[in-house]
């Protein structure tokens, strides 16, 4: 035993007084190992029985060393588990038909979710009606998002088509045209004719892959279809899994029935719920995020608050220490505690939709609280190792998991650290405020927390004295509140310190307003979450009755929303850093192991662990130098689908982006309502895993959206010098990038052809748009900005979506000259690199950016062809994805596809 300053006992940390902490904690090696090195079955199986044996011999000649063998065999038996682990539902059946012909389909239901309704732009890519390879998706606003078990699909040959079994899954939208949304319903027989396209996939380092997260559901395809091309055959039984999804959707639906009723639309708009409101409370109390919008969640991402208004185990946790407080407050026993707040558990579960961070931080809940009925009161460090080691043992796969990694870490910055440093220092005096004139002082206190009780009822008779015994308790209630407040702090600044990995490893975000907000939202979601669910529950009986709590509610949402905000807008809020590279972290993994074991064991523990945590955080965020290659001008065509995004990194390390991606044709939808972001999802996690931080010029070509989507999302988080544009088109969202970017106090340079300039070690040349050129209308392609970059005798021509107008204009200029590499002009469309271009040019190595199994045709065969015959070497994102050439000096070109950080 340690003893703190006052003479309070606090326990050592001893993996023996843990063991099942240490299994957890060797377990989980084990599965690391297993991720990086494949053992062969037999050779597992040899190695737990040597292991076995080996923890016999020790246990019986010398059990001081007998925790060696028994840490090797549960290391060998995370390995085993890890190999051992089924893997996702094999979808790959419904991936080979992914082929672009048109067939029907036949399936059960298995998921229905009404998506938020869609706003369309006019500032995209029009296409030309002999450029469109396959029919497009429908022109309509109201779409639902409808999984489908396949039971049967049509084999077309050439000859005949028949319908054949098949096992797997299809995400499909469906898109309302003349007519309303189907009602479907789980367990649905349904009939569709569509093309089953691949989910897509970019293939660049540091991205997500939403095609990796339906196959981990058993989903291989792909496909949208107007409603006239979907036909209901007949109903079926449901699934345990479709019911949740169910239950969710019927939650969903009854609050938005609320909001949209008589009473509640009379009530004045700032105390009134409305369908933001409903979009925030759908997520919090059903975990139904389809309504969360971009611009909704930045806030609380900025101040790492996010996790507090979604469902996630946080709320679970929330909710099951309620209930177990309450029960035992009640002076309910121990059992009959665990058994009310695991059935409370599962049931607010239920109504989630069973989400995986839900699932897992109620088992991990009920395991702790069925551990610590079977251990002696208080050690919950063993407890916690058993819900630890039970989820690793039915899921290994978990452990690389970002929700996992997080709900790990919180438990061990606030029981391993947090806990014994508030014990240490203020955390045990609130327990001396308690009952302050009680007679008898339960669990005991040591001489100085005593002493201070006692100066706590002086100080309560002087002001009985002073205003009336009323006032006797005051005193020791506002201590008692200001050591609360102070022990909440604590949690929150250590839990921070220790998030800071998971933050910028998985979100790229240094929150440093994370504790502040945190501070504010917590108290307040105290009262917001019961006020919510009383809200919903008296909807379920009149909109009159849910009036009182509706009111209460939008009051605690709207002020705790408009807090983060201004909280959120300060510029300082919004820092974006690289992932720690890998060694970073597994230093600060061991180090707060390290501070885990040095805060029990005395006060200097203490003083070491409040000092290493926040070098621990500055390690972790500490730059690194960027990963490019000196010497070499590189270009890196970035795979953003159907879009351009070109990284431009010169031979002294400066950096240039060249667009950014984002939606295209009639669905590209404004920044308001999209929901995923090319430029935040895509380009940006592609930036950061070079730890680039900052860039030094970004290009914006033309103001289409597949080349300007993502382009705020850029400039936020990269906060360059400069800006370069070409014309200024009739386009909303171009002039606001224009704001945005003066407000971020980025110089804008307008371009135009016939400049020149020397950019570092690289000279940069205008070919378009030309002085005279004009486009007071809506943005189109030969707006692009041509920029020609020279280092040595290696140089790059990069040409946007310049057409033959814009292509006739350069020739005629003379200032297309032959070059080292092209970046081909509109995704390889017919209209864009005309022979005549391409003989001026001619490059040895050409790139096109294009999206696969996009339905524009892109790239032409024609256009193949003319690279073809002119004997250059075509490189396409669509089938090498993330390509990147480095140019020296003396004109060689490297090319390198597929490469991992860009550097050599």
């Amino acid at each position: 035993m340690a003893r703190t300053k006052t003479g309070d006992r606090l326990e050592r940390l001893r993996f023996r007084r843990a063991p099942l902490a240490a299994a957890a904690v060797w377990f989980g090696v084990g599965v690391v190992l297993a991720h990086f090195v494949w053992q062969p079955v037999l050779v597992l199986v040899v190695a737990l029985v040597v292991t076995g044996a080996l923890a016999v011999v020790a246990l019986a000649t010398s059990p001081r060393v007998s925790w060696l063998p028994v840490a090797a065999i549960w290391i060998v038996t995370g390995v085993a588990a890890a190999e051992w682990q089924p893997g996702p539902p094999d979808s790959s059946a419904v991936a080979g038909y992914a082929d672009g012909l048109s067939r029907r389909v036949l399936g059960r239901v298995t998921r229905v979710q009404r998506l938020p309704q869609r706003a369309k732009t006019v500032d995209n890519d029009k296409v030309a009606p002999w450029e469109a390879a396959e029919e497009a998706e429908p022109d309509a606003e109201q779409a639902e998002s409808v999984d489908l078990a396949l039971e049967q699909i049509e084999e077309v040959t050439p000859d005949v088509a028949s319908m054949v079994p098949i096992s797997g899954g299809v995400r499909s939208t469906i898109y309302a045209t003349a007519t309303q949304l189907p009602e479907l319903a789980c367990g649905d027989l349904v009939e569709m004719t569509v093309r089953l396209k691949l989910p897509e996939r970019f293939r660049d380092p540091g991205v997500w892959q939403y095609a990796d997260y339906l196959r981990e559901q058993g989903i291989g395809a792909r496909a949208s279809l107007a409603t006239n091309r979907l036909h209901r055959l007949g109903t079926g039984p449901a699934s345990w899994h479709c019911r949740v999804v169910a239950a969710q959707g019927w939650a969903v639906a009854r609050l938005a029935g609320f909001v949209g009723s008589g009473p509640n639309r009379r009530v004045p708009g700032w105390m009134r719920l409305g369908s933001a409101d409903a979009a925030m409370l759908d997520a919090m109390l059903f975990g139904d995020r389809a309504g969360l919008n971009r611009t909704m969640r930045t806030g609380f991402e900025r101040t790492g608050s996010f996790h507090l208004f979604v469902v996630s185990g946080l709320h679970v946790t929330l909710l099951a220490g309620g209930v177990f407080w309450l029960v035992r407050r009640l002076r309910g026993p121990a059992w009959l505690a665990t058994l009310v707040t695991i059935a409370s558990a599962t049931g607010y579960a239920v109504l989630t939709g069973f989400g995986q961070p839900v699932t897992r931080a109620l088992t991990m809940t009920s395991i702790f609280l069925l551990a610590r009925l079977f251990w002696r009161k208080g050690d919950s460090i063993n407890a916690l190792g058993a819900a630890v080691l039970a989820m690793l043992v039915w899921s290994p796969k978990s452990l690389f998991e970002a929700s996992f990694q997080m709900t790990v870490l919180a438990l061990v910055a606030i029981a391993g650290m947090a806990a014994p440093l508030g014990e240490r220092s203020f955390g045990g005096y609130a327990k001396a405020t308690r009952n302050i004139f009680a007679a008898g002082v339960r669990g005991g206190l040591s001489p100085r927390r005593m002493q201070f009780r006692v100066m706590l009822q002086l100080w309560g008779e002087t002001f009985a004295d002073a205003f009336g015994r009323w006032s006797r308790g005051l005193p020791a209630l506002a201590v008692r509140w200001g050591l609360l407040a102070m022990e909440l702090a604590l949690v929150g600044v250590v839990a921070e310190l220790v998030m800071v990995m998971p933050m910028a490893l998985y979100f790229h975000r240094a929150a440093v307003f994370s504790v502040p907000a945190n501070m504010v939202v917590i108290p307040v979601l105290a009262v917001l979450a019961p006020a919510a669910v009383a809200t919903f529950a008296a909807s379920l009986v009149s909109p009159w009755v849910a009036l009182a709590p509706s009111v209460v509610t939008a009051l605690l949402l709207h002020g705790v929303t408009g807090a983060i905000g201004r909280i959120s807008s300060l510029s300082v809020a919004d820092v974006r850093v690289p992932g720690p590279v890998w060694w970073v972290g597994a230093l600060a993994v061991l180090a707060w192991m390290a501070c885990c074991w040095a805060v029990r064991r005395g006060r200097w523990g203490a003083w070491v662990t409040a000092a290493a945590l926040p070098l621990i955080a500055v390690m972790v965020l500490w730059p690194e130098r960027p990963l490019t290659t000196p010497e070499r001008l590189e270009l890196s065509a970035i795979d953003v689908g159907q879009g351009d995004s070109l990284l431009i990194a010169g031979p002294d390390g400066r950096t240039m982006l060249v667009d950014a991606g984002g939606p295209v044709g009639q669905h590209g939808v404004s920044e308001v309502t999209a929901s995923y972001d090319v430029g935040e999802e895509v380009v940006s996690p592609y930036l950061w895993s070079r730890r680039m931080r900052r860039l030094d010029v970004v290009v914006l070509t033309h103001a289409h959206t597949d080349h300007m989507g993502g382009m705020p999302a850029v400039l936020r988080n990269f906060r360059p010098r400069e800006l370069w544009v070409g014309i200024e088109p009739d386009s909303a969202q171009f002039r606001a990038l224009l704001e945005e970017a003066r407000e971020l106090g980025i110089t804008v340079r307008h371009l135009h052809a016939g400049e020149g300039f020397v950019w570092g070690e690289t000279a940069v040349s205008v070919l378009a748009p030309a002085v005279g050129y004009v486009n007071m209308g809506a943005p189109k392609n030969d707006d692009s900005v041509v920029l020609r970059l020279d280092f040595g005798r290696g140089s790059l021509l990069l040409e946007g979506d310049a057409e033959r107008p814009s292509e006739e204009a350069m020739l005629a200029a003379g200032l297309v000259k032959p070059v080292t590499v092209l970046k081909a002009g509109h995704h390889g469309s017919i209209t864009s690199t005309t022979p005549e271009f391409l003989a001026a040019a001619a490059p040895r190595d050409a790139v096109i950016s294009v999206g696969r199994g996009n339905s524009f045709g892109h790239p032409r065969g024609e256009v193949i062809g003319r690279f073809a015959a002119a004997g250059v070497r075509l490189y396409r994102t669509d089938e090498f994805g993330l390509t990147t050439f480095l140019l020296g000096r003396d004109g060689t070109v490297k090319e390198v596809v597929g490469t991992q950080d860009g550097s050599q």
